[in-house]
């Protein structure tokens, strides 16, 4: 029995297909099949229905893969504890971000960490949330950065800071004559919203749940986006407004600035953590990740304040 034949027996539990378990695992078909047909062997026992189409796994085989994602993540541990007493911080590590997290932290982000710590290979890629969640859960990533909390059992959270909602308006907007906004005042009939799927997209309904009974009714056409840029450019060309996070007006020179507007107490803010699955490991490499990250925060966001509300996520989708 190698750790080689137990990660691909993981890989078939997970995907129930020799294909897509080889194509994860970076081996051809026939030799993850040979692999769990001699661990099998070994065993003495069917760890997988082979005649059923998804493959399903045995009773058996249930309570051996359990077991076998026990060893695993303690066969981890191992080089865990290597690098903790050799103070070394390397390898590779996979994590995904949220769309509105990535364009803000991304760039400066990967810049530092690979300065900081040149032995750790970070592979990135953008993801919604229910993709990272699903990911997570497949061990297809290390980590996820993205908006909680998630209310999910077998994933665990770890809050980073709290980033504030704000109100942009084209120049000639009415709204602009107060100095700061209040929820009512966001009329969703002429708001500009991310694409169904973005937890943002959630987390504004429920900031105007009262209105979204009148989302866009009045507007002759409908566009939703899945960047955050683009709602602010069509913002500026066809009036109305949009919801951004505070981080992406940082590089917004003085007149955009000015069509910026906070909003009263309590302040709505998401929550930005980075979430793992309930075995991980790795966790020298996501405190380095936690310390960059946060270098790159402004100080007042990292830590919850009473008045402040954290918009939820999991509200209906329209």
């Amino acid at each position: 029995m190698t750790i080689i034949q137990l990660e691909y027996a993981v890989a078939l539990a997970t995907y129930k297909s020799f294909v897509s378990a080889a194509e994860k695992s970076f081996v051809t078909q026939p030799t993850l099949s040979l692999q769990i047909q001699k661990l099998e062997e070994e065993l003495g026992v069917k760890i997988f229905d082979r005649s059923r189409h998804p493959i399903e796994i045995t009773a058996m085989g249930k309570v051996i893969i359990e077991q076998v994602r026990k060893t695993l993540e303690e066969f981890e541990r191992i080089h865990e504890l290597i690098q903790q007493q050799q103070n070394i911080i390397a390898g590779s590590f996979k994590l995904a971000v949220i769309p509105t997290i990535a364009s803000n932290i991304l760039p400066p982000l990967l810049e530092q960490y690979s300065l900081s710590y040149p032995e750790i290979r970070l592979d990135v890629v953008e993801m919604e949330t229910h993709r990272i969640i699903t990911a997570l859960r497949n061990n297809e990533i290390d980590a996820g950065l993205l908006s909680t909390p998630l209310e999910e059992k077998d994933i665990k959270e770890y809050p980073l800071f709290y980033e504030p909602f704000v109100a942009y308006f084209r120049k000639d907007d009415k709204l602009l004559a107060k100095r700061m906004i209040e929820p009512s005042d966001v009329e969703l009939d002429r708001i500009w919203l991310l694409n169904e799927g973005h937890c943002m997209r959630n987390q504004i309904i429920d900031l105007c749940s009262d209105q979204v009974q009148r989302l866009q009714a009045k507007r002759p056409y409908r566009y939703e986006s899945s960047n955050v840029e683009t709602l602010r450019r069509m913002v500026d060309k066809n009036g109305g407004m949009t919801i951004l996070p505070e981080l992406a007006t940082s590089e917004f020179d003085e007149d955009r600035i000015e069509n910026v507007r906070y909003f009263t107490d309590p302040e709505p803010v998401r929550e930005i953590a980075l979430v793992t699955n309930d075995h991980f490991v790795h966790f020298t490499i996501l405190q380095s990740l936690m310390d960059e990250i946060l270098k790159l925060i402004p100080e007042k966001m990292r830590v919850q304040k009473k008045n402040r509300k954290v918009l939820r996520i999991q509200s209906a989708r329209l």
